[in-house]
């Protein structure tokens, strides 16, 4: 099983940690965030790593080089010329993601207690990709339907509704919080291809979920932290 890495950001939130080096070499815990990831995906059966880089890029590659790539091989997917968002950045490394098998997409910012054997169990033959989500306190939601598919998106803040389905009802929705971590058919890349070099995967997820199914995995008990600010750094993270 392969799995990426999403850590090109550039880390604005931890700053000014992050004027020196990249967001996946900020330390929690006494570990890069890096390795909390790369660790957990090794563990869990993936044999094979991509991580996108961007942002002191030549830190995250020498970094890897001294883990010795976690123990299995790891190839970078260079965005040193464009930061192409989290939808560019997954069809960027098709190269190094295309194969039989759905692929895993995993931010480095987040740290939880996911069974990530469980996760992929949970992805079905046909779907074109299962995100994991939860019911946590936030403003923004994806929106599935009773049987657990794609249907829309809501800030529940400015009561902005996104959908392909047109009078989309929110109240008569499931209302899920991503959390960053995908199981992806490579059937994805070909889809892809119209987008423009940058572009969101929650557009393209939120465009598509109409003719492919995007379905929602939501795990009891799922403790999850995104580490995105200097005061979190030193909170309890989940294992």
């Amino acid at each position: 099983m392969k799995a990426l890495i999403f850590a090109a950001g550039l880390g604005t939130r931890l700053k000014p940690l992050t004027d020196t080096m990249p967001k996946a070499l900020v330390p929690v815990g006494g570990k890069p965030l890096v390795d909390h990831v790369a660790e957990k995906l090794v563990a869990s059966g993936c044999d094979s790593l991509v991580i996108n880089v961007h942002h002191f890029a030549e830190q995250i590659r020498a970094h890897v080089a001294e883990r010795k790539g976690w123990g299995v091989p790891v190839a970078f997917s260079d965005e040193t010329d464009l930061l192409r968002e989290t939808g560019g950045g997954i069809r960027h490394a098709e190269a190094l993601l295309q194969g039989e098998e759905p692929f895993l997409v995993h931010n480095v910012d987040i740290l939880s207690n996911l069974d990530l054997k469980w996760f992929r169990a949970q992805h079905r033959e046909g779907d074109l990709a299962t995100i994991l989500v939860s019911p946590r306190e936030t403003q923004r939601y994806f929106l599935f339907d009773d049987e657990g598919k794609l249907v829309g998106w809501t800030n529940r803040a400015t009561g902005e509704v996104r959908s392909p389905y047109p009078g989309i009802d929110p109240d008569q929705c499931t209302a899920l919080a991503f959390s960053g971590i995908h199981c992806i058919d490579p059937a994805i890349f070909p889809l892809m291809r119209p987008w423009p070099e940058k572009f969101s995967i929650v557009d393209f997820y939120l465009e598509i979920c109409r003719t492919h199914t995007i379905r929602a995995a939501v795990m009891p008990g799922l403790e999850l932290r995104d580490v995105g600010k200097i005061a979190e750094l030193d909170l309890k993270f989940p294992r």
